[in-house]
């Protein structure tokens, strides 16, 4: 089966200005196949993703989390939880205003704390070809980090894969995933 998803998304649940609600509709009707609510955990309300359960779309729905790690500075990680695997994939690193191989090296020291199973190679869902490298050995996952309406969509991943969280997982895990982007503008 031909899946269509965002791993990377904001919600009224942290800083997004979009309703899980509101941003479910939006991507089903944009045609994912899945979406990570990744919210930020400084903000991240208990009990905002029960909100989930009420909500009928044929989209899976991961819950995740942007987390904050301390590493010669803060970075964010999404873990992301299948049902019984769970992902972790470093984000925005060209954001971090770092040349590409500090950034890497930042990532390595994170991947030391926390098993980095992906990369973003996108900020705010434009591709950053810089890290589009070899030296730069994880997957690399294009992500929209969508907080607006105007946010959804902009950058994907897609892959032929068995509509299931896990087996979704294990294929960004393995790689076995392409990226899609839209054009800046």
């Amino acid at each position: 089966m031909h899946l269509k998803g965002a791993l990377h998304v904001h919600t009224t649940c942290s800083d997004g200005n979009l309703s899980i609600a509101e941003t479910l509709r939006i991507y089903e009707g944009l045609g994912f196949d899945f979406v990570a609510l990744t919210d930020h955990d400084y903000l991240l309300r208990p009990g905002c993703y029960d909100a989930v359960n009420d909500i009928k779309t044929d989209m899976i729905i991961f819950k995740g989390v942007e987390l904050t790690v301390f590493e010669k500075g803060y970075v964010h990680v999404n873990e992301i939880e299948g049902d019984s695997e769970v992902m972790h994939i470093f984000n925005h690193p060209s954001e971090l205003d770092l040349p590409v191989m500090k950034a890497i090296e930042r990532i390595h020291a994170v991947n030391e704390k926390i098993r980095i199973d992906a990369v973003e190679v996108t900020s705010k869902g434009f591709r950053d070809q810089e890290f589009e490298i070899p030296e730069l050995a994880f997957p690399k996952v294009a992500t929209d980090d969508s907080h607006t309406r105007i946010g959804c969509g902009r950058a994907w991943i897609e892959m032929d894969c068995f509509k299931d969280k896990d087996k979704i997982i294990r294929a960004i895990k393995n790689n076995d995933f392409w990226n899609c982007y839209t054009e800046k503008k």
